[in-house]
């Protein structure tokens, strides 16, 4: 089987498998993610078909929908490779990298070891950020049912993995914990360049929002 038909048909088993979420981890987030790997890919002179198959396959069993198991998404991205008979090197590359793309608090180290994880990563990462990271917070807030802002509760910047997988605070304390650090995280040239507006547009937003809570604006 060609590299471009075992693409198309982790396109075709992604879709089938996410289409229709509603927490921001939907198959327009993986085809999103894919195409910004694809562009980083490129300038970064990255091998692109470890590149396209980790960012097709990284959210094929995500930790947070699989009761807190992180080795889901390896282990299901692993079986199904397989299946496709693609070669054990690049089958272990895209589990590595599976295994190492979440954000996992912001006092937790997140290194990637090659420049194919580092790339899939800042896709990743610049999807969490921007209009579409704002978004996505709310959306996946909404699906576990959490409070948009509670200003009675205070952001927790997590020490460890295990502490920020428990973490049900307020959609807000988000930014804080998580998106605000982004943009110093990224790995590439390419992706810390897109995300300085990002980075800008999530900070006008959430200054906008508390003037609007505390009616100010």
């Amino acid at each position: 089987m060609s590299e471009q038909q075992v693409l198309e048909r982790a396109v075709a088993h992604i879709r089938s498998l996410l289409t229709g979420d509603s927490s921001g981890h939907d198959w327009f987030h993986i085809e999103r993610v894919w195409k910004m790997a694809r562009r980083i890919g490129q300038q970064e002179r990255a091998n692109l078909f470890v590149v396209e198959l980790a960012a097709l396959l990284h959210d094929i069993a995500d930790w947070k929908f699989h009761g807190g198991d992180d080795s889901a998404g390896p282990r299901a991205a692993r079986a199904w490779l397989a299946e496709q008979q693609v070669n054990a090197e690049t089958i272990e590359h895209v589990a590595e990298i599976i295994a190492g793309l979440s954000f996992k608090g912001a006092g937790v180290e997140t290194s990637m070891r090659t420049l194919e994880g580092q790339v899939v990563q800042d896709a990743d990462r610049l999807d969490a950020i921007g209009a579409m990271g704002i978004a996505r917070a709310f959306a996946y807030g909404g699906a576990k049912g959490r409070e948009m802002y509670n200003p009675e509760i205070p952001p927790e910047m997590h020490a460890s993995f295990e502490a920020y997988k428990k973490n049900k605070g307020p959609t807000l304390n988000h930014f804080y914990e998580k998106l605000f650090l982004l943009a110093d995280r990224m790995n590439t040239p390419s992706a810390r360049e897109l995300a300085r507006g990002r980075h800008a547009h999530m900070q006008a937003f959430v200054t906008q929002f508390l003037e609007e809570w505390d009616g100010r604006a």
